[in-house]
């Protein structure tokens, strides 16, 4: 359980990085209020996935 345990967290860690990288990049070509949506909606997602991680940890 421990090794799949740690295979998740590298997973939502590799999603935060991504997302971030996703959201840098895009942020430079949408209009500024679809950007605007876009960062809140990543935060949320990043919020849910540290909640999942802590889970995890528990």
């Amino acid at each position: 359980m421990t090794n799949e345990k740690n295979e998740i967290e590298k997973l939502i860690d590799s999603m935060i990085s991504s997302g971030d990288e996703l959201v840098q990049k895009l942020k430079t070509v949408l209009p500024d209020p679809l950007s605007e949506s876009m960062v809140l909606f990543h935060e949320s997602n990043v919020s849910n996935l540290k909640k999942i991680k802590e889970f995890l940890n528990k």
